[in-house]
């Protein structure tokens, strides 16, 4: 590699510039990691009350691995985990790793539509999921055209008595009873039972190897699987360990980010493990409970989406000492400069010596790969880039580097940058790209720039993108959901600003010539948008209109219904501000 240009090392302190990594599996990293530590004995994660050491862990580790040897998983082969934060989840990652197969990570929540697409993607020989969202995945299976296993997790089944006798009693959402004459469906304890004669051999997977995949949107709207190496994810939580100061001793991650979710899963949960540290499962974010958890739960290091942190502000009475909080981190979605003071003001006044420290990256490296120095913010920037990560900002339609100061393509070079995507040669070409100094660079799409010091400030996608409480939504996959309607010309899915979610979805619609707008359309759009977007995706609204806004070359001008919906949004926020005067 030829070393590129880093004006950004003189503020890394101490702070390591280049750092050595594991050269084999994520699985060895963390099992040599807590030999090496002396930390086997040491609470590895946290599950509502119940409590596994490392030494636990891992066996957990050997026993799954057998299992999913047993139902035909091998080396190579791939298997779709659709689960909530759950030991279940977090186990099957480090076993799939474990026998050299490969987890593909999907929100529970998708539509059905889109659990087949991801099944058809990766060619999954197995799913795994909760028992409360089988059905849809059985559902799914009728687009896929070979034998898939599904295998069915509980909650219940990694409670600590008696919450595990009383889940039933609480829960609201029932699930449905599992099949009896469905061979390929396997409840967990049978999965469990089913490998005990099985032996594992001693060879893992190298570092090179895909490690996992996750799932990002393309150009076209169309997701992409992003293959993740070893590397890739040993890397990762080695960056962030050293720059964010992971490496304390008595390390408590609040691991509420979902797996399916760079950020969930490369820092919330492998970062923490690698670093021996203790991770508190949280399955479900909601405002009512989060607050709660913390003060329950007494994490010291918190990452999140901004969305997290406006529901700490939101939290009615919260008065709780947070002075045993030593990191919190924001990702998954641009921290604004006003949220970030209120944060920050906020824990100050419940008596943290922390500020939030904002962090930037894409999936297709991991996560973050910029961060906000400890003791340097400057105001609108993401921060520096991590050890033995470079930054460069390009011009989009040469690849040249442009002067600092002036905007352009934000582009990232380390080992962390993919492997590229899953059977899309096209876009892995589109997207890695070797410039004139022989370097290979991830492009991001997004617009940027750098200043003199090396602090990199971000700007805005290039390609059309929604956030949703940092989840990535692309509008072209909800307009397909909502043009299928028979009655629908055109539409247009667009980001519109929302106090907590940050961004929810409205979309504007042209009917055909003669059709009436009505509530019983509105309710069909939706009831498609259900089944083929996840919900994040749903629009909240609707609007129906007679005609859109086109540019010039006469597509439909979604930035002008944007810029609409952010002149009504602080229309509203002044007038809500001068009746609180009076």
């Amino acid at each position: 590699m030829n070393t590129p240009k880093a004006p950004w090392l003189k503020y890394f302190g101490d702070m390591p510039a280049h750092l050595d990594y594991p050269t084999g599996s994520m699985y060895e990293a963390v099992k040599e990691s807590a030999e090496a530590k002396k930390k086997m004995n040491s609470v590895a994660y946290e599950f509502q009350g119940k409590k596994t050491n490392y030494k636990q862990f891992l066996n957990k580790i050997e026993t799954l691995g057998k299992s999913y040897k047993s139902i035909g998983i091998n080396e190579g082969d791939m298997v779709t985990v659709c689960m909530p934060n759950t030991p279940q989840g977090v186990d099957t990652f480090y076993a799939l790793n474990r026998i050299g197969a490969v987890p593909a990570m999907i929100h529970p929540l998708s539509a059905v539509g889109e659990i087949a697409f991801y099944i058809n993607t990766t060619q999954s020989k197995a799913v795994l999921v909760l028992d409360l969202f089988y059905e849809k995945v059985l559902e799914a299976l009728k687009q896929v055209n070979y034998p898939v296993k599904v295998v069915v997790a509980h909650i219940k089944d990694e409670l600590p008595f008696p919450l595990n006798m009383l889940y039933p009693l609480t829960v609201k959402d029932k699930p449905a009873p599992l099949p009896r004459d469905n061979r390929d469906v396997i409840d967990w304890p049978d999965f469990i039972s089913g490998g005990k004669k099985v032996t594992l051999t001693n060879e893992l997977p190298k570092a090179e190897d895909t490690a996992v995949i996750l799932f990002s949107g393309g150009t076209t709207g169309t997701s992409k699987g992003i293959q993740l190496t070893n590397m890739n994810m040993n890397a990762l939580a080695a960056q962030v360990a050293a720059n964010a100061g992971f490496t304390m001793e008595g390390l408590r991650m609040f691991s509420v980010m979902p797996l399916f979710h760079g950020f969930g899963l490369g820092v919330g949960i492998h970062t923490a493990l690698m670093a021996s540290g203790t991770c508190i499962i949280i399955p479900q974010f909601t405002i009512k409970t989060y607050a709660r958890d913390v003060k329950k739960y007494k994490p010291n290091v918190i990452v999140g989406v901004p969305t997290l942190y406006e529901a700490l502000l939101r939290s009615d009475g919260f008065n709780y000492d947070l002075s045993f909080l030593r990191g919190m981190f924001c990702g998954g979605d641009s921290l604004s400069v006003e949220l970030k003071k209120k944060v920050d003001k906020f824990l100050k006044e419940h008596n943290a010596t922390i500020q939030v420290r904002e962090g930037y990256g894409t999936t297709e490296c991991v996560t973050a790969s910029c961060l906000t120095p400890y003791d340097m913010y400057r105001e609108g920037s993401i921060g520096i880039p991590l050890s033995d990560t470079y930054y460069t900002i390009v011009n989009p339609n040469n690849d040249t580097e442009i002067p600092y100061g002036e905007e352009g393509e934000i582009c990232i070079c380390g080992p962390t940058v993919m492997k590229g995507y899953l059977n899309n040669a096209e876009e892995t070409a589109s997207t890695l790209r070797r410039h004139a100094d022989g370097n290979l660079w991830l492009h991001t799409g997004d617009l940027g720039y750098m200043d003199e010091d090396g602090f990199v400030y971000y700007k805005q996608r290039m390609k059309r993108l929604i956030i949703v409480s940092g989840i990535n939504v692309y509008p072209s996959q909800v307009e397909n959901a909502i043009d299928a309607h028979p009655d629908v010309l055109l539409s247009c899915a667009v980001g519109i600003p929302d106090p907590y979610k940050m961004h929810v979805v409205k979309a504007f619609v042209v009917l055909r010539q003669g059709v009436e707008p009505s509530d019983k359309i509105k309710k069909e759009i939706i009831e498609n948008c259900k089944k083929n977007v996840s919900r994040y995706g749903v629009p909240r609204e609707i609007e129906f209109r007679t005609e859109l806004p086109k540019t010039l070359v006469g597509k439909v001008a979604y930035r002008v219904l944007e810029e609409e919906e952010a002149a009504k949004y602080e229309e509203k926020k002044n007038a809500a501000a001068e009746e609180n005067k009076q």
